[in-house]
């Protein structure tokens, strides 16, 4: 291979939601724009659609597309493994020892999900009760122990933060409970969901509405349980209890069906790097996304050091503060833009319903429809029509192309009083 191929303008490390649509928002500025894109995966997931495979809602193979259907044209992809960085020689290294140089890097490869962290775990997911709809192979088995599941427990986990969607844990439980509403079942199976967390949802305007679900569900709702173990064989799972006088108690607990969200942390190759900081994940300012010591890096997407929600909505809108910014940084447009926290996380409250939670940084609310259209602190209709019918369009059609409806970038100067 010519050895200029091996040097790009800007190089994309990872081809999910944040990566495609920054190459696309990237082409849309400047068509002659020499971009390289970095992923191994043949395959791209719509994973905002498996909480609703999970419910029966969605098939599978809905959700997935060949990565190459949605490599944006003119932007190379390099389908290989990112083995780490030299940000002084401003190069990426792969494995098997090639390395791409660039002049700008975008670092977007999404997090780890950690299913080893839990003891027992990867061994029985998959089979005996135990699944989670955080991995697209097993979100079909969650709808069939759903409608399997006559009576018994089902437990419904989330670990400490970060997570990606942190409602996700709670879509699951609730989508189920409400099949089994439906379906006369609600009084044999009883469902518990057990929370690392202290509190059901981080902003606390949505909160009763998701009270009143888990009342209307009869939830057992545990705060400060993670778990530990599980025993798939015997059908038990393991949490470390958090008590009021600081100590940690163990309890195991049967269960019939067990929803499992693993931990996660960022993937090793970046952790291990010069961009991470002491936890892991790329050191970023929260508003322009351009690495803290290295100017001509960005980041964005569940990898990134900020604190929004780590949703494929808030990629959205970081995507095309990346493209703007990068562009600056090469000199090709002359304001920088600004990412104000925005996520959003439609909580799936029932099958028809739910509650589209919309937030930036320290969770001030920033809805995107008035009040007397879609109050988002109340389920509706209307947000459970967007979720099903409108935002998969608008992933496949509008983000991955660069079309950034409701998702322009606001200049730095707008917000300079931040």
């Amino acid at each position: 291979m010519p050895a200029n191929h091996d040097h790009h303008k800007v190089v994309i490390v990872g081809a999910g939601a944040a990566g495609i649509a920054t190459a696309a928002s990237l082409i849309a500025r400047d068509p002659s724009l020499d971009i390289a894109l970095i992923d191994p995966a043949d395959v791209h997931y719509y994973q905002p659609g498996w909480t609703m495979v999970g419910a029966g809602v969605f098939q599978a193979p809905s959700t997935a597309r060949p990565m190459q259907s949605v490599i944006p044209r003119g932007v190379r992809w390099i389908q290989a493994h990112v083995q780490g960085f030299d940000p002084s020689g401003q190069t990426v290294l792969l494995a098997g020892g090639r390395a791409i140089s660039y002049e700008q890097l975008v670092v977007c490869p999404g997090l780890k999900l950690d299913w080893q962290a839990i003891d027992g775990l990867a061994q029985t997911l998959g089979r005996n009760g135990v699944t989670s709809n955080y991995r697209y192979d097993l979100a079909p088995y969650t709808w069939q122990l759903v409608r399997s599941l006559k009576q018994g427990r089902a437990l419904f986990t989330q670990p400490p933060m970060p997570i990606k969607c942190a409602g996700a844990p709670q879509k699951a439980l609730y989508l189920a409970c409400d099949y089994w509403r439906q379906n006369g079942r609600l009084g044999q199976v009883k469902a518990s969901f057990c929370t690392a967390g202290n509190v059901l949802f981080g902003v606390s305007e949505y909160v009763p509405a998701l009270m009143s679900y888990i009342d209307k569900y009869a939830v057992d709702l545990r705060f400060s349980q993670r778990l530990v173990a599980v025993d798939g064989a015997n059908r038990t799972a393991t949490f470390a209890c958090n008590l009021p006088d600081g100590s940690v108690e163990h309890r195991t607990e049967a269960f019939d069906m067990l929803h499992v969200v693993p931990p996660q942390v960022a993937p090793d190759f970046i952790a291990q790097s010069a961009l991470a900081d002491a936890t892991g994940w790329v050191d970023v300012d929260p508003h322009t996304l351009r690495h803290r010591r290295f100017d001509n890096i960005h980041a964005l997407g569940d990898v990134a050091n900020t604190s929004n929600a780590k949703t494929a909505a808030a990629a959205r809108k970081q995507a095309p503060v990346v493209a703007n910014n990068v562009l600056v940084a090469l000199g090709r447009l002359p304001t920088l833009a600004h990412y104000d926290g925005y996520g959003s996380c439609p909580l799936t409250v029932e099958r028809g319903k739910i509650v589209l939670a919309e937030f930036t940084y320290g969770g001030t609310l920033a809805p995107s429809f008035p009040g007397w259209l879609l109050d988002g602190r109340q389920p509706t209709r209307l947000a459970w029509l967007l979720k099903a019918r409108v935002l998969p369009a608008l992933y496949w059609q509008a983000m991955l192309k660069g079309r950034e409806w409701l998702a322009r970038p606001k200049p730095l100067r707008a917000e300079g009083a931040e």
